[in-house]
């Protein structure tokens, strides 16, 4: 069967099933018509219907060529030779093999590799933002150098001509960081560049074949983006930093100071989960949030704040772990009933539920610690010199802590057994993201979020460490936690109320429980439409259901 014909030196297109001329075509099938055989064709059954049209107008489709027949479109597809066929060919050479039909395999191909696309795409969001942040990070670098060498010579200033030499020798030192560190910048900018184009172009192939029946192109093009490599992490660059030391006049290389390189560390890219709406997303909150129990802590009050109750973690079996003013940590069940008492060594833990085990921060020796469940205290790791504060879980299954040393805050990610995985302290200006870090939690799509203690506000940084957003639309900003739709949760300590804000740190309304309730501090969830929320003073803790 032929599709074309010579006529007076010239090709003619007719009818793939008569030889006449043709008049139709249908891009289903992928065959020409004439009259008489287009109401032919469109009896015949059709998985996916036909889509016949006028054959002048049919535009330049991209279609599929049998390999046997050249000359014709194929139109189906053998499962057992795993080829696209033309009519001829099921009723030759394939008369006996399974028969599908093409817009089968087309669909199966689309399938494979509109998902690979997607994967693609959502990650190249994640690079744009590396990039931009990389490319910012590049271009401050001379005046974050320049405050480093400002310190280096304030330093130098305080000791006259004694460290003339040694200022310019760190000068010198720092310039060859700069260099350093600007060209693996530029080199790490160029990499994310040339990959974000690589997949440009595998989004700009996929969507051509969107539109193509082209099989042998597809399955050409499959394996080609699947197999496309992606940067699996990236390196996070932080900046030396100058150490005073002490002066003595024999030893003043070594007491005047030294420029102390950061270690590289490499950050996942990849995702740890993808965030999909809730199915209790649309849930109804209550106008009047009513209290079910209180739980009276019993702890002490501090003697210069009047403080009682720090911080709580809920357990998986609806039981509540609570830290306050005082060398216990304390479990209690929903209805107040005292189970268990922790005899630990710091007072005011910050405490958080891991691997059904509670874990906390002890400040008077700046580790980590956990229950076993035998009640014996072990540390897990040491903070250094550094005061963990606040700490929370990861979806990934790491540790992260809220550290403070001097006038300086950061948020670190550790490793179960303590590995410094992520450290998070600066935007991309090189400017602080903390001034007193305390508490934290992460969020359902990776966003790390911080209260700050100093600012009385909420900062919030993606997985990445890369800032998102801000909030100070309260009196303070205490704790805070997220539900399982991914609204955040901030008490306000000296407003006697919670904010509550969706996703992307945008204020949603005020949750105040009945009878209202005076300085809350320590928040968790309770399920999807309870939370608990502690009166730092009276260490009176609330179970509070707030959606319907």
């Amino acid at each position: 069967m032929a599709s074309n014909v010579t006529t007076q030196g010239q090709e003619a297109v007719v009818c793939d099933l008569c030889q006449s001329p043709v008049s139709f075509f249908c891009r289903r099938c992928g065959v020409n018509l004439c009259d008489p055989c287009v109401l032919l064709h469109l009896r015949v059954k059709s998985k996916f219907g036909h889509d016949v049209v006028d054959y002048a107008s049919k535009d330049d489709i991209d279609v599929c060529l049998c390999e046997s027949h050249p000359e014709n479109n194929c139109s189906a597809y053998c499962k057992e030779c795993d080829v696209p066929i033309c009519i001829l060919c099921v009723s030759i050479k394939h008369k006996l093999h399974e028969i599908s039909e093409l817009q089968d395999k087309i669909d199966e191909l689309l399938k494979d590799i509109t998902c690979e696309n997607d994967r693609l795409q959502s990650f190249r969001d994640d690079l744009e933002r590396v990039l931009d942040y990389t490319a910012k990070t590049a271009s401050s670098l001379t005046s974050v150098y320049k405050r480093k060498k400002d310190e280096v010579t304030a330093r130098g200033e305080d000791l006259k001509k004694q460290i003339d030499y040694h200022v310019k020798k760190l000068h010198q030192e720092l310039d060859e960081l700069k260099k350093e560190n600007e060209a693996v910048l530029l080199k790490q900018k160029k990499e994310f560049e040339d990959v974000i184009g690589k997949i440009d172009e595998m989004n700009k192939k996929s969507k051509k074949l969107q539109k193509s029946k082209n099989v042998t192109e597809m399955e050409k093009f499959r394996p080609v983006i699947t197999e496309q490599n992606i940067l699996k992490e990236f390196t996070q660059y932080t900046f030396p930093t100058f150490n005073k030391c002490e002066i003595d006049e024999n030893y003043l290389q070594n007491y005047f100071g030294y420029i102390e390189k950061k270690h590289e560390r490499k950050i996942n890219l990849l995702r740890e989960k993808i965030y999909k709406p809730h199915p209790n997303s649309d849930r109804k909150i209550l106008e009047a949030p009513s209290v079910s129990s209180v739980i009276d802590t019993g702890f002490p009050a501090n003697k210069m704040y009047n403080n009682r109750l720090y911080d709580m973690a809920v357990t998986d079996d609806q039981k509540v772990w609570m830290g306050g003013n005082s060398y216990k940590l304390k479990l209690f069940d929903l209805q107040g009933h005292l189970e268990r008492t922790i005899t630990i060594t710091c007072a005011g833990s910050y405490i958080y539920m891991y691997n059904k085990q509670v874990v906390y921060t002890d400040r008077g020796d700046n580790t980590v610690k956990k229950i076993s469940d035998d009640d014996t205290v072990v540390t897990m790791f040491t903070t250094g010199d550094w005061q963990p504060y606040g700490i929370t879980g990861s979806a990934s299954g790491d540790l992260l802590v809220c550290l403070l040393k001097d006038d300086q805050s950061k948020v670190v990610r550790y490793s179960s057994t303590g590995i410094v995985l992520q450290e998070i302290q600066y935007d991309s200006q090189c400017q602080p993201l903390y001034l007193d870090a305390y508490y934290i939690t992460e969020n359902l799509n990776g966003d790390i979020i911080v209260t700050d203690f100093k600012m009385k506000k909420v900062i919030t940084v993606d997985r990445l460490g890369i800032f998102r957003y801000s909030y100070s639309g309260g009196k303070s900003a205490s704790s805070v936690t997220t539900d399982s739709v991914g609204h955040v949760y901030v008490t306000d300590f000296k407003g006697d109320k919670i904010h509550m804000l969706d996703r992307d740190g945008r204020f949603l309304r005020y949750i105040i429980p009945e009878g209202g309730i005076k300085y809350p501090r320590a928040v968790c969830m309770i399920g999807d439409s309870e939370m608990i929320v502690g009166e730092c003073k009276t260490g009176l803790a609330k179970r509070t259901k707030f959606f319907e």
